[in-house]
């Protein structure tokens, strides 16, 4: 325990992995691989910078002084000079061309986009992981009927399977959406104080083709292809809105899977993964509540609220650049990343350990399909030579009086025995056993699913090397 705030998504939540992306060494280790990328596209580019200089600045990437560096801050009140003057203290040969030509946002904003692009393939894994996983339920279940519900009423049958092929292809959407904001995603490059890159202009004596081809280096060795093509001092902010906006997106995904699963829970259909020793609640010992559900939902709500945040500050930046856009940005953009890695994390954990209460469901059918199959029944009848309207009235009748038995009288549904015993619909008891079969009244869900996992899921999981994995989180 210590006697400060600590984040929750640190200390309860975010992965290890996912910390470390936004962490001070990610972020200072990064600014000096952008010093070094810089130092050697100039030496090459024929400005006074040696390739023994590059090699010190090279081999003294990690090798930074966290406390000299906040003394400096201290003094001069700049992050990124207090760090060049560390640097260059580890670095004295170099220390003259530290930074030569670049404004902060080189380090600062380069530094954000790779943080991002690193953060979106972590998500992507896991959100691969995720996806594959339903699909193994969708096609594990993808003959089993259940109640579907409009209105949560229930509605006529799906299967356990077909239902979670739609969970699955909301997570398809964010996944295009990843694919599309990664492939997309461009350096800032060296674009200088207000974007015309006039420093660098001045350092190549008016040479536009080695300004261009600085970029062009720099954005090669971060693993780039390109920097975007105009700017201000910085990168426009609707790039944070527009990743923010999909991280969003999978939250959406994640919350309305989750309150799926927590009202099937109370229906004692599907339950989450519940562990040996598990309690539910410190009062009543028999419960088993949907704990990491609830959490999914929760965490969603917060990364949902969250992506205001930048697309405000993307409407707010004045002209070339203000800096109202950095503390906000420093916590809404990190926490956005630490809450979908979080949401994943317990998504992964709780679609690998999905119980299914096969016998419940099958009650809970077969307490509402003789309402379901009344128009099967009266469709047969009016091939026997019954008249359509009167059938459909008897019908009726009969259906509330059911429905009054089970409701009001807490009784078994009687709708079947109503109609075997009016000769109007012409109907034996073997018949309406034939009728009366689940797997009559779920359309073509088994080939949906079977179509879906073929054509929409297994090209996805084959492309991104998918891999079943157990994971575990806090409860």
């Amino acid at each position: 325990m210590t006697n400060s705030y600590e984040s929750p998504f640190c200390t309860r939540y975010a992965s290890k992995e996912m910390q470390y992306i936004f962490s001070a060494d990610k972020k200072f280790t990064t600014w000096r691989k952008l010093w070094v990328a810089l130092a050697r596209a100039e030496m090459k580019l024929g400005l006074p910078v040696t390739q023994e200089q590059v090699d010190e600045l090279e081999a003294n990437i990690d090798n930074i002084d966290y406390e000299c560096a906040a003394e400096r801050e201290k003094l001069v009140r700049h992050d990124v000079m207090a760090h060049v003057y560390t640097y260059g203290q580890a670095c004295p040969k170099a220390k003259g061309i530290i930074h030569l030509g670049a404004t902060s946002c080189y380090v600062g904003d380069n530094t954000d986009i790779i943080v991002m692009r690193d953060a979106l393939n972590v998500v992507k894994r896991k959100l691969v992981g995720v996806i594959g996983q339903l699909a193994e339920f969708a096609e594990k279940y993808k003959g089993l009927p259940c109640l579907a519900y409009t209105h949560l009423q229930p509605a006529q049958l799906t299967t356990v399977g077909k239902r979670a092929t739609l969970w699955c292809n909301e997570l398809l959407m964010d996944l295009q959406e990843i694919d599309f904001r990664l492939s997309n995603l461009k350096l800032l490059g060296s674009k200088g104080t207000t974007g015309t890159q006039a420093s660098f202009m001045e350092l190549f004596e008016g040479d536009t083709e080695k300004v261009k081809k600085l970029e062009d280096m720099i954005a090669e060795e971060m693993g780039f292809d390109g920097v975007v093509p105009v700017s201000g001092q910085t990168y426009s902010r609707k790039v944070d809105s527009a990743i923010v906006s999909t991280l969003s997106g999978i939250a959406q995904s994640c919350m309305k899977f989750s309150n799926d699963i927590r009202i099937l829970q109370s229906f004692k259909e599907i339950e989450e993964p519940f562990e040996k020793n598990q309690i539910g609640s410190s009062a009543m010992a028999y419960k088993r509540n949907p704990m990491r559900c609830e959490r999914i939902t929760s965490l969603s709500r917060y990364i949902i609220s969250d992506m205001l945040n930048p697309a405000f500050t993307a409407g707010t930046q004045w002209f070339e650049r203000t800096l109202d856009d950095s503390a906000n940005k420093r916590i809404s953009v990190a926490e956005a990343f630490l809450g979908v890695d979080a949401v994943l994390n317990i998504m992964l954990n709780v679609t690998d350990g999905l119980v299914v209460h096969e016998k419940i469901i099958e009650k809970r059918v077969m307490a509402e399909l003789p309402f379901m199959a009344t128009e099967n029944i009266m469709m047969d009848a009016v091939k026997k030579g019954g008249d359509r309207q009167e059938l459909h009235e008897r019908i009726r009748e009969y259906s509330m009086k059911a429905g009054s038995r089970v409701k009001d009288e807490g009784l078994d549904n009687n709708l079947c025995e109503l109609i075997l015993n009016d000769p109007m619909f012409m109907i034996s008891k073997e018949e309406m056993d034939g009728i009366m079969k689940p797997e009559n009244f779920i359309g073509r869900s088994v080939l949906q699913v079977e179509e879906f996992i073929e054509s929409c899921v297994k090209p996805v999981l084959d492309k991104n090397n998918f891999k079943h994995e157990s994971v575990e989180i806090n409860v």
